[in-house]
Order: structure tokens, then sequence, then C-alpha cells
């Protein structure tokens, strides 16, 4: 009897590892290591090293444990002097990185102050904070984020905030996927696959910003993960990861908001900000309904551009000319989305699909628009198609 119980205990951590990703499982070592458990941390890694014998990290993990038994450890990487140094350092980064993000989740009441608002259709959203190198996968919970899963991401050699072609940086801002490209199409460089993104946007595009290529993607067949910042800008991901997070993604409508530091915040608050901001919205609808004119402008900034590159005056000379000739306007917004942009103060991507019909003209396009607020209220900044 003993012999079958001991045989069920051995099952089920068998099938508890199996359940366990691999960084739950070197959270595991990392809690034996802790607990001054070396043994229990030694077999654990061993066994880790077993079923992913590509994971760098692992391996440097498993040198410390050795040495442990003949002297103290100061650090992550008590490695001989004839291993380069700079990629001991990069490996440590990664240690480092994936211990503190295990450490410090977020907990259910704090909510990423950039998602305002999800569509209906939009199923999850992806939130990179680049100083944690952690991508959050945040799931629709009728409009409001719900944390649900994250990964460890690698990201750009020279840090974020791109700015031009080749400045090996990764953009800070508001994306969605674009693309979905397998392996079989890719070199083994991408690993499992390629998700682009919109890199440069309108906003981008305003300000100056170059390049192109800004992918997520996974790593090439030797290795299982790469250091924190070890990319020439894209966001790269364990292949395993990256087949999770392909799970999640819906071309064309998915969601990536990249920041240097998410800003977390409480329901209450981004709730306060939603209403706001719709409140906003809608005025601006009805205005423009009503066709009064003058009131629907109000509703812009003097800093305005639209999609067609005309400046605020240009453009308002044209809104008056053609209201003017309507008889009658009706307009309807659904699938509203809103989203904070990283760094940029009061500023939200809005989008949504417009519903237009008027005495001469009847159209149905999806719309995206930059509000921005000055003085205390909500302008928009830009506006094009999206």
């Amino acid at each position: 009897m003993r012999r079958v119980l001991l045989s069920l205990v051995a099952l089920g951590f068998a099938v508890a590892a199996a359940a366990a990703t691999p960084e739950d499982r070197l959270s595991a070592v990392f809690d034996a290591i802790e607990a001054n458990r070396v043994d229990e941390a030694l077999r654990r890694v061993d066994a880790l090293l077993r079923d992913y014998p590509n994971f760098r990290l692992a391996y440097l993990v498993r040198g410390d444990l050795l040495l442990a038994r003949s002297r103290p450890l100061l650090t992550f990487g008590n490695v001989v002097k004839t291993v380069p140094q700079d990629r001991i350092e990069g490996l440590r980064e990664e240690a480092l990185a994936r211990l503190r993000a295990m450490r410090s989740r977020p907990s259910e009441d704090r909510l990423p102050r950039y998602v305002l608002q999800l569509h209906p259709g939009q199923k999850h959203v992806l939130v990179v904070d680049s100083r944690r190198s952690r991508l959050y996968v945040f799931g629709n919970d009728q409009g409001r984020p719900r944390l649900v899963a994250d990964f460890y991401v690698t990201l750009g050699k020279n840090g974020v905030e791109k700015t031009r072609e080749g400045d090996q940086k990764t953009p800070i801002g508001v994306y969605h996927v674009t693309g979905n490209l397998p392996r079989s199409k890719l070199t083994d460089f991408y690993g499992a696959g390629a998700f682009p993104i919109n890199y440069p946007n309108e906003w981008d595009r305003r300000r100056g910003r170059n390049g192109h290529g800004i992918w997520l993607h996974g790593v090439p067949a030797d290795l299982y993960s790469r250091p924190p910042r070890a990319s020439d800008g894209c966001l790269v991901f364990a292949n395993p990861d990256l087949e999770s997070i392909g799970r999640y993604v819906q071309v064309g409508t998915t969601p990536v908001i990249i920041a240097d530091a998410v800003e977390w915040s409480d329901a209450a608050s981004v709730d306060a900000e939603r209403r706001s901001l719709n409140a906003a919205l809608e005025q601006w609808r009805a205005d423009w309904q009503g066709r009064d004119t003058e009131r629907y402008l109000g509703h812009y900034s003097q800093r305005f551009g639209a999609g067609g590159g005309q400046d605020y005056a240009a453009w308002a000379a044209h809104k008056r000319a053609v209201n003017a000739a309507k008889s009658w306007i009706k307009i309807e917004l659904s699938r509203v989305a809103m989203f904070r942009y990283p760094r940029e103060g009061d500023f939200v991507v809005v989008s949504f699909e417009q519903d237009y019909r008027s005495s001469t003209l009847s159209t149905t396009m999806r719309k995206r628009q930059y509000w921005i607020k000055e003085e205390g209220r909500w302008k928009i900044l830009y506006e094009g198609a999206g």
C-alpha cells in the first residue's frame, strides 16, 4: 500500500511539472534556494533542463547551485572568468527580471491606466511593461480589462522610445497586430512565428518617427530565451510563450500597448476617466448630427490635423461648406475602444465604427481619433480612417 501511495505522489509531481510553465518551474527552483534547500533546487533545475535543454539561464542557476556546495553565492552567475562576462550579465539580468515579475504580480484590484474601454470584438489586449521586461494579457470583461496571463519579453538593445530606422529601440505607444506570419514562412531566427504591429502609427508619423518591421516573434531553436535588452527593436519571446500569446491574438483587432513602465490604477479612477471621455465623444456626435457646426468645430484642437494633411483652418472651412449643404445628418457610433497613450499625459486614442447618413451621402467606416485634454476639456488632435 505504501508503495502505491508513493507512486501516486510521484505521479502527482510529474503531472504538476508537466502543467507548470518553465518559468513556474524556475520560480520553484528560486523558492528552494531561498529556503536553503540546495539539493531540492538542484533536482528541480536538472528536471527543468531535461525538458528544456536550451534554457541557458537554467544552466547558469545549476552552475551556481554546484558552486554553493563549496562557497557562499553573492549573486547569479558566479562563474569562472573564462566565460564571456557580457553573456553572463545578460543571463543575470534575465534572472532578476523574471524573479521580480514573479514576486510582484499586479493584484486583481489594480488595472492598467491605459485600457479605458475595449469594444465587444476585442477579446484581449496586450500591455508591455518595458522596465519589467513583461507582457501582460488582459481579457475583455464587459469592456474592462482582467489579467489572464503574463510573459517575460526581450526588447530593444538600446531601450525604448524608437524614433528612427536602425536605432535598435522598441517603440512606446498604442498599436495593433496587423498580421500573423507562421514559422513556415520565416527563417529560424524568428522561431515559432511573428505578429507584426502597425509601427509607425499616425501619431508616430506626425512626430517624425520612422522605421518599420516591429514584430512580436520567437527565438531560434537553439535558444529558450534572450536577455531583457537584446533585440533590434522587436518584442521577442520564448517560442512556447509566443505560441501561448498567439492564442489571444486577433489580427487587425488586438491592441498592443507598449509603455516604459505600466501605470496601475483602481477601477473607480479608470471608470471616471472612461465616462468623461465617452461624454465628450457623445457630445461631439450630437453636435455634428445637429448640424451645429461651430459647436462641432469647438471639439477640435487648434493644433488639429486631419488624415489628409490639412491644418485646422483649411479643414474647418471645408467642414462649414459641407455641413451647410446638408438638410439633415444622422450619425451612429458603435464598437468604441479607448486607450490612454503612454508618456503623453492626458492623451487618448479612440476608435469606433461610424455610420454616417445625410441628405447627400451615406458611408460606414472605421475611424480613429486622438483626444487631448486642453484647459480641462477634451479636444480632438487628429482624426482619420482607422
